[in-house]
């Protein structure tokens, strides 16, 4: 069976990586350990923090792959001999993905107490103008004059365009 997907319209050009993200995060949502919080803190910052309780710095990885960041658990085997009667602290590995926007970066990662904080930048979104050159056609009769069209995107993404012949 096909899939009808979202971003098919001939008008959404090159926004095909973005299907492919949205296959990534539904993948990683049936996952449920460790848990884990993500706030806001400021303007631009973002904080995961997941409770990782019993693992040490040693057990953890953070890493980026591929716009993902992954953090993976793995606790060393316990050789102590020690016999359980009842063992209800998870001491299993696991793997979270956080698919991450274009333009985020990680800042740091701290232990703290059986959390595990790991700090985002997201970064200001600054406005681009460019000028695209307009070349004339050898069927247009013109002696290959320039002509440019300025594109200004507004804060809401908008674009205005307006002509202007240059020689």
């Amino acid at each position: 069976m096909s899939r009808l997907s979202a971003f098919n319209s001939p008008l959404l050009l090159g926004f095909d990586h973005f299907e492919r993200v949205l296959d990534r995060v539904a993948k990683s949502q049936g996952e449920g350990y460790p848990p884990y919080n993500i706030e806001q803190i400021g303007d631009n910052g973002l904080r995961i923090t997941l409770a990782v309780a019993g693992f040490s710095m040693d057990d953890l990885s953070v890493g980026l792959e591929d716009n993902q960041l992954v953090i993976r658990g793995r606790q060393g085997e316990d050789e102590s001999g020690r016999v359980f009667l009842h063992r209800g602290i998870a001491a299993r590995q696991f793997q979270r993905a956080f698919v991450l926007a274009e333009g985020i970066e990680v800042m740091a990662a701290t232990l703290d107490n059986g959390l595990l904080h790991i700090d985002l930048m997201r970064p200001r979104p600054e406005p681009r103008v460019k000028s695209i050159p307009i070349q004339g056609g050898r069927s247009s009769g013109q002696d290959e004059a320039l002509r440019t069209i300025d594109v200004t995107a507004d804060q809401g993404g908008h674009g205005r365009s307006r002509p202007r012949t240059g020689q």
